[in-house]
């Protein structure tokens, strides 16, 4: 998708995979168009996952702004957003927004006891306590 209409000469503009990145990263990290051009300039790690050079021309904030706009009206956000929620639950990841603690995402841990157990281990036992209790009868 191009969100520029091509009539008017003047700076190509930028790969409208980087700029959905950023739609991500902001909404991951709450973050408002200002801060969001900040943390680009200033996280290498948001640069290397974007595909920019420390020496690149980097979107700002009417840039990021104009994309979302542009992305919004033609009802694309919606569906390019569903589609990777799509994707991350399908593979057992949860997103956490707010925090940077790394640029990681880890499968999510599935809870696999049995009520008996849960009850057990509520109540200062171990799992495994309840098990063998329930394997003597």
């Amino acid at each position: 998708m191009s969100y520029g209409d091509g009539s008017k000469d003047g700076r190509p503009s930028f790969d409208p995979v980087a700029m959905f990145k950023i739609l991500i990263l902001q909404a991951q990290h709450n973050l408002s168009d200002a801060h969001t051009e900040f943390m680009i300039r200033d996280r290498l790690s948001w640069m290397r996952f974007l595909g920019f050079s420390l020496g690149d021309r980097t979107p700002d904030e009417n840039t990021i702004r104009h994309f979302r706009n542009r992305m919004t009206e033609t009802g694309t956000l919606k569906r390019v957003m569903k589609a990777f929620d799509w994707q991350l639950h399908r593979k057992g990841y949860i997103p956490m927004s707010g925090q940077i603690v790394d640029a990681s995402l880890v499968p999510a841990p599935k809870q696999r006891n049995t009520d008996s157990e849960r009850d057990a281990i509520k109540s200062g036992k171990t799992a495994q306590a309840q098990t063998s209790n329930r394997l003597r009868w």
